[in-house]
């Protein structure tokens, strides 16, 4: 995996019962402090990349990696608004959002920051990237740069799926994993038709699971949108192909 030079580091790690180390991690990037999170585990098979929701790294991030740490994965929740950009309101949220949908070669610095961070990090050599929601998104503008091929594979968890105008394919993606609810109706099915369709003509290797009645944002626990169901099923999907990908 090629890896990418560093900028400035802070290195601020907390423990954690169930990964081998976890906690914040600050550092900066594109001359914003990022605030993200690491968790560690004790013999690491690869490294998976979190790109968070629209509500920024939450309990719910932090939850996954710790998760993916005790399973053997080092895990690293990467900052995309900033550590003193407000999430707590609706607005607030539009905001970020709609910042890097407007700036899309900040998006991408942010991405490349947090990729060069959890390199400072990990030992692991190989690398997959996760996105949930606007995460989501996220992790296909990164398959659909120049720098795809830095990840061994790219999975979506009830992410944004429609390519933006202007935005195209740079080649052929590593394989990408698209898991999505029938009952979505923030990012109905329509558009991850769209985007099979702009996989096929690449020849991309991909997998497009769909769960019934399942909502948007169906793998928050404590949320309204919340399906065990639909939870369960796509991390065991998720869990094939970690161990596909990184080589268990």
């Amino acid at each position: 995996m090629m890896r990418i030079a560093c900028a400035s580091l802070l290195l601020v790690l907390g423990v954690s019962a169930a990964p081998a180390m976890a906690g914040d991690i600050a550092y900066e990037a594109a001359g914003q402090k990022l605030t993200g999170y690491f968790a560690e585990a004790k013999d690491p098979k690869g490294l998976v990349l979190i790109l968070h929701d629209w509500d920024g790294i939450s309990d719910h991030e932090r939850a996954r990696a710790d998760r993916l740490a005790k399973m053997g994965y080092d895990s690293f929740a990467l900052d995309l608004f900033g550590a003193d950009i407000p999430v707590e309101t609706l607005e607030d949220r539009i905001a970020a959002v709609e910042k890097l949908q407007k700036d899309r070669r900040l998006m991408q610095g942010l991405i490349s920051a947090g990729v060069a961070q959890a390199n400072a990090l990990t030992r692991a050599e190989e690398m997959v990237v996760i996105g949930y929601c606007f995460g989501g998104g996220a992790a296909l503008a990164m398959a659909r740069s120049e720098f795809a091929e830095q990840a061994r594979g790219y999975a979506i968890f009830h992410g944004n799926l429609a390519t933006p105008e202007g935005e195209e394919w740079s080649s052929t993606p590593p394989p990408i994993l698209i898991m999505h609810g029938g009952a979505d109706e923030a990012v109905p099915v329509v558009e991850g038709i769209a985007l099979m369709q702009e996989l096929e003509a690449l020849d991309a290797d991909y997998t497009f699971e769909i769960y019934s009645g399942a909502p948007h944002g169906f793998t928050v626990s404590g949320s309204d949108a919340y399906q065990p169901r639909a939870d369960e099923q796509s991390w065991h999907t998720l869990t094939d192909f970690l161990a596909e990908r990184l080589g268990e």
